[in-house]
């Protein structure tokens, strides 16, 4: 291929988002969980009249269960994933050592699928088969590609780490502010942080900004309100 060629393909590839998939999703939950649930466990011990000490020992327990309750469940989600490629990669394999021309019949029909025809087809998957036979078949008959490949110890890192982050931001302005404007205070930066977080995600994935916002804003203020009501309801009554 010329130079001029790979050039273009090497910007062409530069926009696509799909590597970003993977880290993105489980950073942007854990850090919208982060704020969201620690933000709203510091209000609901605040509405229920807890002191300034009951409400930071509330939040650091929070953010130290929730990391670690992220990563466990993430973990386990990707790993279950990595599993089930992992067997359906297994399968393949034994197919093509069973069955070579079957299988390159399989993958020159779902190039027809898509718009080739069938001499062309045929002509594609034997190229492919005999670079990387398994590669060909995984990423055009499984959907299996090395950019969306679940890797279960990166997503529970991920999704600890920003958890962590995420929660430790409305701790710190609840530790900053005198107790009698912990709520007010708590309530609006942790609406813009979320706000900010999902601008930065739709950004990055290549959504709408604006969009991503408001949405991450709206659950997150329904959240913390309901959580604040519950605290205020328990103080009342107790």
């Amino acid at each position: 291929m010329p130079r001029s060629l790979h050039a273009r393909a090497a910007r062409h590839l530069e926009h696509h988002r799909t590597d970003r998939i993977g880290w993105l999703r489980a950073s942007v939950l854990g850090a919208n969980d982060g704020i969201v649930s620690t933000a709203s466990l510091v209000l609901g011990v605040a509405a229920a009249n807890g002191t300034h000490a009951s409400v930071m020992v509330a939040g650091f327990a929070g953010l130290v269960a929730g990391a670690m309750s992220m990563a466990a469940g993430e973990y386990v989600s990707v790993r279950s994933q990595a599993d089930s490629e992992q067997a359906a990669l297994e399968l393949e394999r034994s197919e093509l050592a069973e069955d070579d021309a079957g299988e390159r019949h399989e993958l020159a029909a779902i190039y027809v699928t898509r718009g080739l025809d069938r001499e062309l087809a045929r002509q594609v998957a034997d190229q492919l088969m005999a670079h990387d036979a398994l590669g060909a078949h995984a990423r055009d008959e499984l959907g299996i590609t090395e950019a969306l490949a679940a890797r279960p110890l990166q997503a529970a890192f991920a999704s600890a780490a920003s958890f962590a982050v995420g929660a430790a931001l409305p701790l710190a302005v609840a530790a900053a502010v005198p107790h009698a404007y912990l709520a007010s205070v708590v309530s609006v930066t942790s609406l813009v942080f979320l706000a900010a977080l999902g601008g930065v995600a739709a950004r990055v994935g290549g959504a709408k900004v604006s969009t991503g916002a408001m949405r991450v804003t709206f659950w997150g203020a329904l959240a913390m309100a309901l959580t604040a009501g519950v605290g205020a309801l328990f103080g009342t009554a107790i």
